[in-house]
């Protein structure tokens, strides 16, 4: 078996690209389930968010599965998988866990640092694990990998400010606008993003916010907890959205829905200067909306644009030595761990020799008496125990590092072990393979393909 990360984000893919494989919460289960009846694939996780679209998978074949995910998420992308390949990353075997932590841990966000991926992980799993496609690997490997996203979190610097691409989007507000002081903010979705810039907007000291929401019963909810946090709110439907924009200053969307929410037309009706700041993935916004006099647009593209060039600092060069550090960390402890099997069977078959010569002695000596004969059974066990100790606590040891399965092999030749115990080590095979090379800073060779 093979681990694979198949994917593309916003590091490989311009948003149109993005849009066209933008994966709904209605959709996670479909596409997981069509994963899952793949002839390679054995598990799947679908971790889709405004900017990126990765499936995590155990493939029987890594080839093999490498077609069926890229295929499935073509499909998805309504396009073939030559024209997706130029925009694919491709991470496998132990590339695919660092990729998976570095993800976890915010390095891979377009804001570096943004902890909301941690929430979209979670999430992510959860879906999987209803639709009964999360087996042994994946669940530990997402369970270390949330657990390595906090570490790096709590022990660095890197989400100091809290920022996310929310308060990036709403900085460029802020900037255009001067303030956002005293302002009327309307919010579009009451989702995990429609809650995050409603906090950002009332710290910002906004005059009000208008909750618009196709499901009245969510908007409401979230106007009401913003009103109790002391700033004016009320919640109305999709339906009223030209009435409320006529009078808006700050506009923030962010729905899922699959398609445009605010069109282009219903801002000719705008009374001042607006900005719109839309995170959907697709566009909630109509992009002609950036043509409208008075009208200026924030979105994933300019965001990208922007956050392209933003510099390393101290934190992010910190957080990337701990994911480097525990992805060591986990490899070894997978390796130390699929040589379980083969001292299982040396240790196996040492008492079967024990128990047949022992057996052939008392037919032997059937006059023995049973103290002695209990005394004599101990005695021998000791010293095959002695023997053993030290070659199988080594192996173990031995087989942490790069390499190491080297001695498992060695083992199952010198001793002629059951043959099962090599094809229980393959089964870790996910995490064997390309592991040389994993430290602070180095570039990604072995186990990924763009």
């Amino acid at each position: 078996m093979t681990l694979l990360a198949v994917g593309l984000s916003h590091r490989t893919a311009p948003v149109r690209v993005l849009e066209r494989a933008a994966v709904s919460g209605d959709e996670a289960g479909k596409l997981l389930d069509e994963l899952l009846r793949c002839p390679n694939v054995s598990e799947a996780v679908l971790v889709a968010t405004c900017n990126r679209v990765e499936v995590y998978a155990v493939v029987d074949a890594f080839h093999g599965g490498l077609a069926d995910v890229s295929g499935v998420l073509a499909r998805q992308a309504g396009t073939d998988v030559g024209q997706l390949s130029a925009h694919l990353y491709v991470h496998y075997a132990a590339r695919a866990v660092e990729h998976l932590f570095r993800v976890a841990s915010g390095l891979d966000s377009m804001v570096v640092g943004e902890a909301q991926i941690l929430g979209q992980l979670r999430t992510a799993y959860g879906e999987a694990d209803k639709a009964g496609t999360v087996g042994k690997v994946l669940h530990e490997l997402v369970q270390q990998a949330l657990r390595v996203g906090k570490r790096v979190h709590s022990e660095t610097g890197i989400d100091h400010a809290g920022a996310s691409l929310v308060t990036e989007a709403l900085a460029d507000a802020a900037a255009v606008l001067g303030t956002l002081s005293g302002r009327r903010a309307l919010i579009v979705g009451s989702g995990a993003m429609g809650g995050l810039a409603a906090a950002h907007l009332r710290r910002a000291g906004v005059a009000e916010i208008v909750v618009a929401n196709r499901t009245p019963e969510n908007g409401q909810r979230l106007a009401e907890n913003i009103a109790a946090e002391g700033v004016p709110a009320r919640a109305t439907g999709l339906s009223e959205l030209a009435v409320e924009l006529a009078t808006a200053d700050v506009v923030f969307a962010c729905t899922g829905a699959t398609e445009v929410v605010i069109d282009a037309g219903v801002l000719a009706g705008a009374s001042r200067d607006i900005v719109l700041c839309d995170l959907g993935l697709p566009r909630d916004i109509d992009p002609a909306a950036a043509e409208v006099p008075g009208v200026r647009v924030v979105d994933l593209e300019s965001l990208q644009a922007r956050l392209s060039d933003a510099e390393a600092g101290a934190d992010t060069r910190l957080a990337t030595e701990l994911v480097a550090e525990e992805v060591r960390a986990y490899l070894a402890a997978q390796r130390s761990a699929a040589v379980t099997p083969t001292v299982t069977a040396l240790r196996r078959r040492a008492a079967e020799v024990v128990d047949a010569e022992l057996l052939r002695l008392s037919t032997r000596l059937p006059e023995l008496a049973p103290d002695v004969r209990d005394e004599l059974s101990q005695t021998v066990r000791r010293v095959v125990d002695k023997l053993l100790h030290t070659p199988t606590v080594r192996v173990k040891q031995l087989a942490s590092a790069p390499g190491g399965s080297d001695y498992a092999d060695a083992l199952r030749e010198l001793f002629a072990l059951d043959p099962q115990a090599p094809a229980a080590v393959g089964a870790m095979d996910p995490f064997l393979h390309n592991v040389h090379g994993i430290h602070s800073g180095q570039s990604e060779t072995d186990g990924d393909i763009r």
